[in-house]
């Protein structure tokens, strides 16, 4: 569901990566100035977008025909002031480029603003959140969408893995750090619930393309395939030297997305039929084999 407004090789402008410091925006960074385009990368030491100036501050940085890479975020949203204050962080960029002749704006929002369904969702899909997370990252689309009238693009990665995840989240990024550290997986009941993950990597390379191509639309950063945790926390053990055990825990609540979240990745090929996502086994077994040996990537 992306539209592409320039072929490749064509001249790019400056990449300003938002949220530059953070998992998804270093390795974008990364990715960018890999393909030769000139990036500023921009964290919070930079610009604290919860500060009161923070919107003259932004517009002192850019300058027209960039491109504009909208990532920082306070995740996971919890709470209600938690979204408070990304909605504050998106009015702060919304005022920033107004009036700003900036070439192009993509925003990396989630998967999170999916309805939970049992079939396969895709870029179409019903946009009913049902968590405070999707529902803050929702809210930023439409306020963008609507300050904006320029070329745009809505980036919605579902779980990733890779190495440098702050968060240390419930899935194959907590899963290697036990088992490097030598110690077991415990997985909320049984492990039985079946997602969709895909490698950094891979979402930073879809940016990178994204950019180049000048899309605008609704992407989902996705595999299309989809794994339990169990086989995902076995996996992952297996990849180290013993192995560590793998247990169940009983469960204190329902279970994430009714356990079962898939999505179609044929948008992904239509708009970038070059462009290979990572299978989960091969995009896991390289973290874990770099998360030993740092120089491994």
């Amino acid at each position: 569901m992306l539209t592409h407004h320039r072929t490749p090789g064509a001249t790019l402008n400056r990449a300003v990566v938002l949220g530059a410091a953070g998992f998804v925006g270093g390795a974008a960074v990364r990715h960018l100035r890999a393909a030769g385009i000139e990036t500023l990368a921009l964290g919070r030491k930079e610009i604290d977008l919860l500060s009161p100036d923070a919107p003259a501050v932004l517009r002192g940085q850019l300058r027209p025909g960039d491109t504009v890479v909208f990532v920082s975020a306070k995740a996971p949203c919890k709470d209600a002031a938690m979204l408070v204050e990304n909605v504050r962080m998106a009015g702060a960029v919304c005022a920033a480029i107004k009036g700003l002749a900036i070439a192009h704006l993509v925003y990396v929002s989630s998967d999170a603003v999916y309805k939970d369904s049992t079939e396969s969702l895709d870029e179409a899909s019903c946009a009913e959140p049902g968590s405070a997370h999707g529902a803050m990252h929702l809210a930023r689309e439409v306020l963008l969408r609507g300050d904006y009238p320029g070329p745009f693009a809505i980036f919605r990665p579902t779980l990733i893995y890779g190495l440098d995840d702050p968060h240390n989240g419930y899935g194959p990024n907590r899963f290697r750090r036990l088992a490097s550290a030598g110690k077991a997986i415990s997985l909320f009941g049984d492990g039985e619930e079946r997602r969709d993950h895909v490698s950094v990597e891979d979402v930073a390379g879809l940016l990178v393309e994204i950019i180049k191509h000048q899309s605008t639309g609704v992407l989902n950063a996705v595999s299309g395939s989809v794994v339990s945790f169990r086989e995902l926390a076995e996996f992952t053990a297996a990849q180290f030297s013993p192995g560590f055990a793998v247990s169940g825990t009983p469960r204190s609540g329902p279970m994430p997305h009714n356990g079962y979240r898939a999505f179609d990745a044929s948008a992904v090929a239509r708009a970038f039929p070059d462009f290979r996502i990572t299978p989960w086994r091969e995009g896991i077994a390289a973290a874990c084999k770099a998360e030993s040996n740092p120089t491994a990537l």
